[in-house]
């Protein structure tokens, strides 16, 4: 019998494609626990009107379902930073894409994110922000890999844990696919090594 899947070929191994495989969170999940972040974020947040920072490409739905579910006053910017090529590895090199449109001093920001891994680009941002002198800086993320970060980061406001998987869905890409599934999906025989 043939194999008819597509293959591909990295560091000179024949390898199957990547291939979209089992819900990990439903749609429904994921909309309840906006949910519940959004509740959070408004009730630590009364009269201060904070800064959401979504981090672009894969934070954008993230943000988007967010930012309608809170229900103090917010703003919304974006920036978009790059440690990734066309690979699921990180060159450790971050850079910065798009800059903030508004001045954060004096401001309560909160970063919004899809997904921490090793934190290495989080951290980064951390203290590139937190040099703009902020008057409170928070993290927010859909998703955080366990056991996989090189760096302590304090995520105040978490949506799931997950195992170190390769996942796609909600904003989520590989090679800029499948960010518009409405599940969190796992995606099999991806290559990756924990940079997000």
């Amino acid at each position: 019998m043939i194999n008819k899947r597509p293959i591909s070929i990295i560091d000179n191994e024949i390898t199957s494609a990547p291939k979209v495989g089992n819900i990990l969170l439903t749609k429904q999940q994921i909309k309840t626990r906006i949910k519940e972040l959004a509740d959070d974020i408004s009730k630590d947040y009364p009269g201060k009107k904070p800064l959401l920072i979504g981090i672009l490409k894969g934070a954008a739905i993230f943000l988007s379902d967010l930012a309608r579910e809170i229900k103090a006053d917010i703003e919304v910017d974006y920036m978009a930073v790059s440690s990734y090529g066309a690979t699921t590895k990180t060159s450790g090199v971050v850079r910065i894409l798009k800059d903030l449109d508004e001045d954060i001093q004096g401001r309560h920001v909160i970063i919004i994110e899809d997904i921490i891994d090793s934190g290495l680009t989080l951290s980064y941002l951390i203290k590139n922000l937190a040099s703009r002198d902020p008057a409170s800086l928070e993290i927010c993320s859909l998703l955080r890999k366990k056991d996989t970060q090189k760096l302590s980061i304090d995520v105040k406001y978490q949506g799931f844990s997950i195992e170190n998987i390769f996942v796609v869905g909600f904003g989520l890409d590989y090679q800029q696919e499948y960010r518009n599934l409405k599940d969190i999906r796992v995606l099999e025989n991806a290559r990756h090594n924990n940079g997000y």
